[in-house]
């Protein structure tokens, strides 16, 4: 359904996104996971054709969507995409929704735009939908407006929209940023049905790993604008082979033990300004080498995996 290759974005000079590869099939669920600022979101704008600041633009690689290039698509037929056959949740629901309109006629716009279908037949597939993201009272809540619904009903109403247009892929970027825990639990279980119930493709883009271990079949894990390991969900916890993805690992909370701490990464990720040289990790790396500091080592792919590390497998 959609296959990134060696993918490059740039601002003017500055390339904050290099060489991410990965592939997504219909029925599956793929998580791009790292700290803030790795290039997950950039990454998902990217495949989205909403790339920020006039001078933003793909350098280089390759977005293929059911066959079609995306990267040479003009902006006409990238809005016929948009909202149809890609739906995009995005992680602020306060700040999708328009005030001034009724939940009902926002997300009935989405599929009179993309469908075709006349205001009657848009409002009876919007109760359907509402209904199956298990909105109480789907008719009574297209008359209300987004301020008098909670932030979950919210992300609900959010992720109506982008299910309007019967959309093929789905890209939920941090859907789950800004609520509670109980109702993180809730949207996420949501995501999870309607990919097998419908049969979506969904690209599931979050920093929170123990979300990734609950919904996904396979894992990206980025750091500072590169893909530095992927494969099988189970592979990535069971056995981490970049020190990075061990590290997250390691943070995941759980039982500990008398006397154990919970671990965490020293240091912080790097701006687009002050990449390092070399591997980007290795300034927070434990085990780093000489090499690791002027060599980028380039991603190694073994059957379903793959991890971009010099020292791939050693432990922490």
């Amino acid at each position: 359904m959609l296959e990134v290759k060696d993918l490059a974005v740039a601002f003017g000079s500055i390339a904050p996104l290099s060489g991410v590869t990965f592939s997504l099939a219909k029925g599956e669920t793929l998580g791009i996971v790292g700290e803030s600022g790795s290039g997950k979101s950039l990454t998902a704008m990217s495949i989205m054709g909403l790339l920020p600041m006039s001078d933003g633009r793909v350098t280089s690689g390759s977005i293929v969507f059911d066959g079609q290039e995306l990267t040479t698509l003009n902006e006409s037929d990238y809005c016929k995409l948009r909202g149809g056959r890609i739906g995009l949740i995005t992680q602020n629901p306060m700040t999708s929704l328009d005030p001034l309109k009724k939940i009902g006629t926002q997300v009935d716009a989405v599929a009179i735009l993309h469908l075709g279908m006349a205001k009657k037949k848009a409002r009876a597939n919007t109760v359907d939908i509402l209904h199956t993201l298990r909105i109480p009272e789907p008719a009574l809540i297209c008359e209300r407006y987004p301020h008098q619904m909670s932030g979950g009903m919210k992300q609900r109403i959010v992720i109506a929209m982008a299910l309007a247009a019967d959309p093929d892929l789905l890209i939920a970027d941090e859907p789950t940023t800004a609520l509670d825990v109980t109702v993180q639990a809730q949207i996420i279980r949501l995501l999870d049905d309607l990919v097998k119930q419908r049969g979506l493709a969904l690209l599931l883009i979050t920093h929170d790993m123990s979300v990734v271990a609950q919904t996904c079949d396979r894992v990206v894990v980025m750091y500072a604008g590169r893909a530095i390991e992927q494969g099988p969900v189970l592979d990535i916890f069971d056995n981490p082979q970049h020190p990075y993805t061990q590290a997250l690992v390691g943070c995941i909370p759980r039982d500990l033990k008398d006397g154990e701490k919970l671990t965490s990464i020293p240091g912080t990720v790097p701006t687009v300004l002050n990449y390092p040289e070399g591997c980007k990790f290795h300034p927070r790396c434990t085990r780093a080498q000489n090499i690791c500091t002027t060599v980028q080592p380039e991603l190694d792919r073994n059957g379903d995996s793959a991890v971009a590390c010099h020292f791939a497998g050693a432990s922490i």
